[in-house]
């Protein structure tokens, strides 16, 4: 028999190969061909294979496509686009063919699938976990973009099923399986212990060696100088050969494939100075006299070797954390929708999860309950809470016939819906696949000292041969090669980029640490970096700009006067309204500490307004349409001060008493105090401010006007603020982007700096590189000033990190010997290199008393 099916994730010729060499490995499978260009596979088979079996061929050959029943093209798996498009030639590359044998390691939030953090081969990804051949980073596990949930029985662990129910072996309920651990917190905690080890064995062998330091050198008296060696020695052994031996393979797998990198002079600068170590304590005598102690032991580096490990170590175990937290905006958006839903059948209702769910299903949505895919409300009404993907506060009234969204959150009514839109679809999977494309698609920024270790290492290497090979040659006679020798060390020792390696995370770290003391929370050095390049600023109005929360702003009698009495009126007949306007005008009479009195027949009239009897008086508030149904007229001049009101941007509601209308409410979102200083003095410093909402275009204007800005766009989904910072960055601007809600997510991080309201969503916090605490806009005016300063501060640091090279490098190599008979000894150069790696900690020390303001 014959099938065909549709499969999405090939992008090249390899991918089509891998795709029929692995799927032909099935026994039941004659033949397969995949056509690249139309995106389908037909496959001959003698019988049936299910989808799920193929799709499980396809992941155990290391193949994220996802195969799907043409006919249908119902998913068969719950591997989104992403994963789909990650295999063995995603990059455009040839690339080695995966293992169809082996397993990629996957963790239950991660894809199996691994990417540079650097993206040193562009987009290339790998299927195990093993470091970048460039660079020698670590690798980051992408994360999976549909989540699903499978259950287990408590007391039998081995059954494992996708869907509730009961267990087969003892008849207890399934519950949910605890999510396991990420592989960049696993990373994270493994090199948290060696960071233990290598400091608990570092610290007494720096001790030992500063000893003749120390007044009186206690140490002398306790035994010899030779007998400390050896403590030296044994205690290096942890530190080299298990907590940081991982450098050492870098080293060597850099050397290998020539991608020579801050690991290769680690390496190689730590490996001569723990050999020459131990040279020295086995073979003393090969040396000279002017290497030697005043006890006739030379000069031992066990201390150099395990402080610059145990440093360089910190810095990875920094990196690590930074990573676990690279797909959090992809993590908290994941958490919006649900794994399952209520399906409305015959029989009754019946939970399923989300991933059965197909078009035309009937849905019931509860009380408070998410909704699970987007389609249409069929029965019922109910007010909906869209702030996570349109960015408003107010929830909105739906009713037969309105659309609905997967992962908004249903009001107190229920309502049954059909699905229209179900998978990658929906609106929430598609918001979730534009962050965390537009996430990998910037174009990442080597680090200044790598970009300066790519010449800077061979140069090093090549200045210690030929200072070997010119004291071979040129040197003394009786000692040519031990000089050779020792002062070709000496150069790989104090051009060992300890301080280097310090300069930009020092900074990062303080400066880091003062961005947070003023309520600036910065994620990660790129975002400082850019923060000083900012040409335009994009902001969200509501909740940005504005403070996002609905208040009264007057109450208006039809002599156009500010009434308390309706105030207390309109109040009373909302006391028990769990609508977002109800509760503002309630709460602006709580503030007046007015007293409140009973109503009575109290109606909600949906998508207009209340209605109700306040002490023996018909009381209604509401729009037009409202008016229109109690049979109300609005008067002329009354209409015309609500239109006026509503031009500025405000929701206005009549009220009628006894079936005349004696007057409105204007109910407004504040504009922020500081919203306005800020602004101003960013246009002052030159960054232009653009202000994108999901609002309409009369509130847009007033709020513009109000700011003096000149550029504005109004009722902006999340795709037209993700195309605006295209185009300004395909201008060669550099963007930042200011938001707080889910919608702002995929804008935030396409910019080159997303700055998010503390005060907004887990989701606009984590899509961005920088977070302000208060919500208040004049932290970006801080922000700024704090990416200038720490900018300033990594190029001094990174001064002291080279001055003692250039200074040092030609001294240790001898060329002041001939002349004044100078040599520099490797511990005078591992002196230097500590004064080195000294003076960036000082200096950036000083970021902690900048003046942001």
């Amino acid at each position: 028999m014959k099938h065909t099916y549709k499969i999405t994730g090939m992008t090249c010729t390899g991918c089509k190969t891998n795709v029929e060499d692995a799927l032909n490995n099935l026994k039941k499978i004659t033949k397969v061909e995949a056509n690249l260009k139309e995106e389908i596979v037909v496959v001959e088979m003698t019988s049936h294979v299910s989808l799920e079996d193929m799709q499980e061929t396809l992941l155990k050959a290391g193949l994220h496509y996802t195969i799907t029943d043409k006919e249908n093209e119902k998913s068969s798996c719950c591997n989104s686009r992403e994963e789909e498009k990650t295999s063995c030639c995603s990059s455009g590359k040839n690339s080695d063919k995966p293992n169809r044998f082996l397993k990629p390691i996957r963790s239950q939030d991660g894809n199996g699938i691994f990417y540079c953090p650097m993206h040193c081969e562009d987009d290339k990804t790998y299927t195990s976990q093993v470091g970048c051949p460039v660079c020698g980073m670590d690798l980051v596990e992408q994360p999976k973009l549909v989540q699903t949930i499978q259950y287990t029985c408590p007391m039998h662990p081995e059954v494992i099923k996708d869907e509730m129910g009961s267990c087969p072996i003892c008849g207890m309920d399934l519950v949910p399986m605890e999510p396991s651990e990420s592989e960049e917190d696993k990373t994270y905690q493994k090199l948290l212990s060696k960071m233990k080890i290598a400091t608990l064995f570092t610290v007494p062998i720096f001790i030992i060696a500063m000893g003749e330091l120390i007044p009186g050198n206690p140490f002398a008296k306790i035994m010899p100088q030779h007998s400390w060696n050896w403590v030296q020695l044994i205690l290096s052994l942890p530190v080299v050969f298990y907590a940081c031996w991982m450098f050492f393979e870098r080293a060597w797998k850099s050397i290998v494939t020539m991608n020579l990198n801050m690991f290769t002079l680690i390496g190689i600068g730590t490996g001569i100075a723990w050999l020459f170590s131990i040279v020295a304590m086995f073979f003393p005598d090969v040396f000279p006299d002017q290497f030697k102690t005043e006890a006739g032991t030379v000069y031992v580096y066990f201390e150099a070797t395990t402080v610059i490990l145990t440093l360089v170590l910190l810095g990875q175990l920094l990196e690590a954390r930074a990573h676990s937290q690279t797909s959090g905006a992809i993590k908290e958006l994941l958490k919006l929708a649900p794994t399952e839903a209520t399906l409305v059948t015959p029989e009754g209702d019946k939970t399923i999860s989300i991933h059965n769910i197909k078009k035309g299903d009937l849905l019931r949505v509860k009380p408070g309950g998410k909704i699970p895919v987007d389609g249409k409300i069929t029965e019922g009404h109910s007010n909906i809470d869209e702030s996570m993907i349109t960015g408003e506060p107010i929830p909105v009234d739906k009713t037969v016939n309105d659309n609905v969204s997967s992962g908004t959150i249903n009001g107190t009514k229920s309502f049954v819906m059909s699905a229209e839109k179900v998978g990658s679809e929906t609106l929430l999977s598609q918001i979730i696949q534009m962050v965390n494309n537009a996430s990998r698609s910037r174009a990442p920024i080597q680090k200044l000292a790598d970009k300066i270790s790519k010449y800077f290492v061979p140069i090093v290497i090549a200045v210690a041969i030929i200072t070997f090979f010119a004291w071979y040659i040129f040197g003394p006679e009786e000692d040519k090669m031990v000089f050779g020798f020792v002062n070709a060390i000496a150069v790989l020792i104090i051009a060992c980029p300890c301080a280097l390696g310090l300069a930009t995370p020092m900074s990062v770290m303080v400066g880091v640490g003062k961005g947070a003391l003023n309520g600036v929370l910065i994620k990660n050095a790129e975002a400082l970096e850019n923060l000083n390049k900012v040409d335009i600023l994009i902001t969200d109005k509501t909740g940005t700009i504005t403070e996002g929360k609905p208040s009264v702003e007057k109450v208006v009698n039809t002599k156009g006067e500010n009434d308390d009495d309706l105030l207390q009126i309109i109040a009373s007949l909302n006391k028990y309204s769990e609508h977002p306007l109800a509760e503002a005008i309630v709460k602006k009479a709580e503030k007046l500490e007015m007293s409140l009195s009973d109503s009575d027949n109290f109606e909600a009239v949906m998508g207009k307004g209340v209605t109700g009897t306040i002490e023996g008086k018909d009381v209604a508030i509401g729009n037009k349409k409202l008016m229109i149904q109690i049979g109300v007229t609005v008067p002329s001049e009354i209409d015309k001060n609500v239109i006026e009101e509503q031009k500025q941007g405000k929701t206005v509601s009549y009220i009628s008493v006894n079936e005349k209308v004696v007057g409105y409410v204007c109910i407004t979102d504040a504009i922020k105090e500081t919203s306005k200083e800020a602004i101003a003095t960013l246009q002052k410093h030159g960054v232009e401010v653009i202000m994108l909402t999901g609002d309409n275009a009369r509130t847009a204007k007033s709020v513009a006007d109000e700011l003096n800005l000149a550029n504005f766009q109004a009722e902006c989904l999340p795709e037209d603020k993700l195309k605006v910072i295209k185009e300004l960055q395909a201008k060669g601007k550099v963007v930042a982007m200011a938001g707080d809600g889910i919608n702002d997510a995929p804008a935030l991080a396409q910019s080159d700096v997303g700055i998010a309201m503390g005060t907004g969503t887990d989701v606009a916090i984590e899509s961005s590189e920088v977070t302000l605490v208060k919500g208040d806009l004049m932290g970006i005016v801080k922000a700024t000033n704090l990416g200038t300063k720490v900018m300033r501060n990594i190029k001094q640091n990174l001064f002291f990190a080279f001055i003692y090279n250039i200074l040092g490098v030609p001294i240790a190599a001898g060329l002041l010997y001939p002349i004044f008979g100078w040599l520099l000894s490797p511990m005078i150069a591992a002196a230097a290199m500590a004064f080195s790696s000294f003076s960036v900690i000082v200096n950036s020390l000083r970021l902690r008393n900048v003046d942001l303001d």
